[in-house]
């Protein structure tokens, strides 16, 4: 079983005297910094000049620097801007500057995983990933919970890298949750089929299938959203909290019925499980990634053109005339849509 960690495996004194950089100031940036502030951590942000987050950092009260400065002046380079940013970001504005017994950080393995950042073996590399949207980081920890976290450790030069992995960690509140112990290798393979196959590709083309699926029989597009949209997150949060079977506790015998009978037939194990297996074979291999890298340098045409389909869907166009209409929920504590 991988190794778990709370609060009384870290030592926030780890990071005394550490000044730490935060680079980049968006949804996980303005969430650590704050974190790590509150926790009576010294914390600077590294960003673009003139970049539309430097003046928002600034009216946070943080000393904003330029990516090459922060480096030169911190102790810890935590590096949280965009995966496909980051490599071309690191050799231009932090490599030149990094020098023996500093650490650079990730909340992602995906540079280090596929060879676009190579530290130099003189500098402690090290993972601390919150399993959680940055404004969910900051939320708990002003609640004065936390949102579990990852730790890895891919290059120990100090001998003090899981030390002050895990102070990092407790100074966002992660350790509050509980940290679990992984690699770079497997939090970023895991992390990318997870997205593809399942949070993200599977559900939504899921959600997309069955709403086409009612809408094409002749039902109202609204009924459809609701029932193959609005109420994922119903049953969602019921796995979340309760686990599959809570869930099913939760749920009439007509639906769990449905979901035995029914479900493999839409969803047959081994089609599935052998379309997953070439997702994965993918990552693994670095196919993917390489796609990833390739689609930023030809200008994000496929990407593109995907996004502009998914805001032109009726399911999309449906369910935000709904949302505008329909008196449900809180305001989303959500980071702006548009970064």
């Amino acid at each position: 079983m991988a190794k778990l960690y709370y609060e009384k495996d870290c030592d926030l004194n780890q990071l005394n005297g550490k000044k730490i950089a935060i680079i980049g100031y968006g949804s996980q940036g303005h969430a650590h910094a704050m974190n790590l502030r509150d926790s009576g951590c010294d914390v600077i942000v590294g960003l673009r000049k003139g970049g539309k987050s430097w003046p928002v950092a600034e009216a946070d009260g943080f000393e904003v620097y330029t990516v090459p400065e922060a480096t030169q002046k911190a102790d810890i380079i935590m590096i949280l801007i965009n995966d496909e940013k980051q490599a071309a970001m690191y050799k231009k504005d932090i490599a030149p500057y990094l020098t023996a017994g500093k650490a650079i950080a990730f909340a992602h393995g995906f540079n280090i995983r596929y060879e676009q950042i190579v530290p130099p073996a003189d500098v402690d590399v090290f993972m601390a990933a919150p399993k959680g949207p940055g404004h969910t980081v900051r939320s708990q920890f002003v609640a004065g919970k936390g949102v579990p976290c990852l730790i890895a450790v891919e290059q120990d030069a100090t001998g003090k890298a899981y030390d002050i992995a895990l102070a990092y960690i407790a100074g966002i509140g992660g350790a509050r949750a509980g940290i679990l112990e992984t690699t770079f290798k497997d939090e970023t393979e895991t992390d990318l089929f997870g997205e593809q196959c399942v949070l993200m590709g599977g559900v939504v083309q899921l959600m997309k299938c069955g709403f086409e699926t009612l809408v094409e029989a002749g039902y109202e597009p609204e009924s459809a959203y609701f029932e193959c949209i609005h109420e994922m997150k119903l049953i969602i949060d019921l796995v979340n909290k309760v686990g599959v079977r809570g869930m099913n506790y939760s749920c009439s015998d007509t639906a769990k019925f449905g979901e035995f009978y029914v479900g493999p037939k839409v969803l047959p194990d081994d089609m599935v499980k052998a379309n997953m297996r070439k997702a994965l074979d993918d990552i693994q291999d670095g196919t993917f990634a390489g796609r990833w890298i390739m689609e930023n340098q030809v200008g994000r045409t496929f990407f593109n053109s995907k996004m502009k389909q998914l805001a032109e869907h009726p399911m999309e166009v449906v369910g935000d005339e709904l949302r505008r209409n329909m008196l449900w929920g809180d305001k989303l504590d959500m980071d702006d849509m548009s970064n």
